[in-house]
């Protein structure tokens, strides 16, 4: 059967205001007991199980500045607490620089791995685990973590500039010129990533292949600390872009017109996704579709409303990313599922879909 999609929207934004007036306190008390019960889910769920009581336990103790007793607080504090954290990071990195790059598109199908952020930001990772190991180890053994995520935002800032300054002309920045030179730009690097695998040894194309595919497998307290001032200053900035955004909605002469800096949005927009997106990739590799599933879900569920569709993006992003994570490292016990096939066998579909309903296709 096939359904018209532009009554779809309205009518889903429709029912939740009817049922739900305060929908906005209701929404983010869901999205926050959401991440409450993924988390303790995540620190107990595993090759070896931990009841959710024992888990609460050894939270408030270590809370209360109690030493960590027992096999089990040790997998908690030490393995399962790092991996969550770190999930919780780049999940709410992710959505939110997607719910970003929707709203400077004016287009539910933007994500920044279709712009070329993603792409810059994965070359220099790459070129940071191949040509860094083999220029600098020599001289200063093995190589710090904290380049890696360096590596990856000074790849995906000077990638972002770079298609910034193709797409404007006349002080005016083309989204669509923007666009499709993020789609060479993503190609090329897709080649030059090929050749970096062609000529590295066996360590570090585990290294590649590993990094490449997404996993938090590998998420210590050191990444944490050195993920966390790139992400957590984008995440608190993002929400003062949702009255440009929501006047981008209405075209950019018209933002003009309502006194909204519009290229100042765009740049400082373009500049917190580069730097999320960049410290993403570089701790967890490449992970697709989240930017993509995350802010079309929210929207279709609460409007568009950037000053809500922002801050709910980066938790339920954060959400959908630990469970994720925790089902690829369960499903196939003791071995791990790399998190990146499984977010492209939910965000791919989805993304289907997406195409569909925008042709006035069916809709499932």
């Amino acid at each position: 059967m096939t359904l018209a999609a532009a009554p779809s929207r309205p009518l889903g934004r429709t029912r939740l205001r009817e049922l739900f007036p305060g929908r906005r306190p209701l929404l983010f008390a869901g999205l926050a007991a959401l991440l409450l019960l993924v988390g303790i889910a995540a620190l107990g769920l595993g090759a070896t199980g931990i009841p959710a009581a024992r888990v609460v336990s050894i939270l408030a103790e270590a809370a209360a500045g109690q030493p960590a007793q027992g096999g089990d607080a040790l997998i908690v504090l030490q393995v399962r607490l790092p991996r969550l954290l770190l999930g919780f990071l780049v999940g709410a990195a992710l959505a939110s620089s997607g719910a970003l790059m929707q709203g400077l598109f004016r287009n539910p199908l933007a994500d920044p791995g279709l712009v070329g952020v993603s792409a810059g930001a994965a070359l220099a990772a790459a070129a940071t685990i191949v040509l860094g190991d083999a220029l600098l180890a020599p001289l200063i053994g093995a190589l710090p973590f904290g380049l890696l995520p360096f590596g990856a935002f000074a790849g995906g800032l000077l990638t972002t500039l770079a298609l910034y300054r193709i797409a404007t002309r006349g002080g005016r920045t083309s989204m669509a010129t923007m666009l499709l030179a993020g789609v060479a730009f993503g190609a090329l690097s897709g080649a030059v990533m090929g050749l970096f695998s062609y000529v590295s040894d066996d360590r570090q194309l585990r290294d590649l292949t590993f990094w490449s595919l997404g996993s938090l497998s590998g998420a210590t307290w050191t990444k944490i600390a050195a993920a966390a001032p790139f992400i957590l200053p984008g995440l608190l900035l993002t929400p003062f872009l949702a009255r440009g955004l929501n006047a981008l909605t209405l075209g950019e002469a018209e933002a003009y017109h309502l006194g909204v800096p519009v290229q100042r949005v765009k740049a400082l927009a373009i500049l917190l996704v580069a730097v999320a997106v960049g410290a993403s990739v570089a701790c967890a590799g490449m992970i697709g579709f989240v930017g993509i599933v995350v802010p079309h879900v929210l929207r279709l569920l609460a409007g568009p409303d950037h000053r809500m569709l922002l801050p709910a993006s980066a938790m339920l992003g954060a959400a959908l990313l630990v469970a994720a994570d925790t089902v690829a490292r369960t499903i196939a016990a003791p071995a791990e599922l790399p998190i990146g096939i499984l977010t492209a066998a939910i965000g791919a579909p989805f993304f289907l879909w997406l195409l569909l309903r925008r042709q006035g296709g069916l809709v499932l």
